[in-house]
């Protein structure tokens, strides 16, 4: 029924757009001189009808369910105090189920009755929904309707709408940027109060495993975030040493050297690696990387760990590839093709040009992506789960088992938590150190763009 309600929504916005559209060239056909073209009337009137009506739709659906919960407990709560057992929540959680058909063991007669009224009750919500949207919509149609005659103003009316639109979508994503911070800020001065902060950032242990409930037996816990912190630079690195190299190789040779055929074929190979899912990284890391780091370690003598930092940072780099060769290679573009002209003509060969020309001028753009591929780096999880390892160790040998910032977030939040716990509050700690530092890379990264971009005419 939800589906249905915003299907109609959309038909009878897209009927307002013909039928403004229609009356405006009617007028246009009897010599009248109309303001807005007879599209601007449409799109006027599709916005009136479809907006409103939609953030009413929403905004229904957002109250549905917390007021029918609402109705559900008060009958819950008076079948408890007459059956005199339960939880009121695991009840209504049980409701729930049997009401979407999920029925196990033999439920309590009440339980099925409320489940069948919580089932009309929904059905009788969706049909009241269809019908004021529907009601809504038809009205909104009528006033849209009228607003069409010679001087209307509809371009300005549409670009104040439009401007509305994109300031609310401003509005919402810094507001949502605000929630985030707001959310690990408050968890993390929690965990503050309960954890030194010289600990924290200075210390060298990180044992986190302290006791929940009173029949767990666990360590006394060491929050310090330096191991942690250490292991995602050395996966990092080694990702880099691999990444960009390669990336900005193949940019190099895609945009200068390579023919057009072998960009055309090469460039859209080479980006197919950008959306392989991570998962299928971590896999390739563990069943192929990981042993032939071992076999070769066993031929020359060296300890390899099963999980290493060389084997989940050399698979992160090849996935970083396109994303740095992408960024190179539009950088490059991006270079006037006046400067590459010029140096050829005045006797430069293709490599000078390129690195004594395009190169130098292509920098901030190149810096920049080499930045962000970091930020992506840094904040990298599946890969590390699944070839790094999860213990964290005092090393920069790319050899050994490491663990990262990430890996430890998901670590700390698998399983039975609790939010008044340092354990589980540490996650939110290193989310907010993690959050710290890739804020900076960004920053950095945008202020190397600023002060070495050239502008060309």
């Amino acid at each position: 029924m939800t589906s249905l309600a915003f299907a109609s929504l959309f038909i009878i916005s897209l009927l307002a757009y013909a039928l403004n559209a229609r009356a405006a060239r009617s007028i246009l056909t009897k010599g009248t001189p109309l303001h807005s073209v007879p599209a601007y009337h449409g799109n006027f009137a599709f916005l009136l009808v479809a907006l409103p009506a939609l953030v009413f739709t929403v905004m229904w659906l957002l109250a549905q369910t917390p007021v029918i919960d609402w109705w559900m407990l008060r009958e819950i709560d008076t079948w408890i105090a007459i059956d005199g057992s339960g939880s009121r929540d695991l009840s209504l959680a049980e409701i729930k189920s049997i009401a979407a058909g999920q029925v196990f063991g033999e439920p309590a007669a009440w339980k099925m009755d409320l489940a069948r009224s919580m089932v009309r009750v929904h059905a009788l919500a969706s049909t009241c929904l269809l019908t004021a949207s529907a009601c809504l919509a038809g009205a909104l149609l009528i006033v849209a309707r009228r607003k069409v005659h010679g001087e209307f103003r509809a371009r300005q009316a549409v670009e104040t709408i439009m401007s509305l639109i994109m300031v609310g979508c401003s509005v919402v994503a810094i507001f949502t940027t605000v929630g985030i911070i707001a959310s690990l800020l408050f968890e993390t001065l929690k965990f503050l109060s309960l954890v030194p902060l010289r600990e924290f950032l200075f210390g060298l242990n990180w044992e986190p495993q302290i006791p929940i409930r009173d029949d767990q037996v666990a360590a006394v816990g060491a929050f310090g975030w330096v191991p942690v912190i250490l292991g995602t630079l050395v996966i990092t690195v080694v990702a880099l040493l691999i990444a960009v190299p390669v990336g900005l190789m193949s940019a190099i040779y895609l945009n200068e050297f390579a023919p057009r055929t072998v960009r055309a074929v090469s460039k859209p190979v080479l980006e197919i690696l950008a959306g392989v899912p991570t998962v299928v990284y971590g896999f390739f890391a563990i069943l192929v990387i990981a042993p032939a780091l071992r076999q070769a370690g066993m031929t020359f003598g060296l300890g390899i760990a099963p999980n290493t930092a060389l084997a989940a940072g050399g698979v992160m780099g090849i996935m970083l590839i396109p994303f740095i060769s992408s960024f190179a290679d539009d950088a490059l573009s991006s270079v006037p093709q006046s400067l590459h002209d010029g140096a050829l003509a005045l006797g430069a060969t293709r490599s000078e040009v390129m690195l004594g020309v395009m190169f130098p001028a292509a920098i901030p753009g190149i810096a920049g992506g080499i930045l962000l591929a970091v930020s992506r780096a840094i904040g990298e999880t599946m890969i590390v789960v699944m070839a790094a390892g999860l213990i964290a160790r005092l090393t920069i040998n790319p050899l050994d088992s490491v663990t990262t910032v990430t890996v430890q977030i998901v670590t700390l939040l698998i399983g039975d938590t609790s939010f008044d716990n340092p354990k589980t509050l540490a996650a939110f700690a290193l989310g907010m150190m993690l959050f710290l530092v890739t804020l900076m890379i960004n920053v950095l990264a945008l202020r190397i763009v600023k002060k070495y971009r050239e502008v060309y005419e």
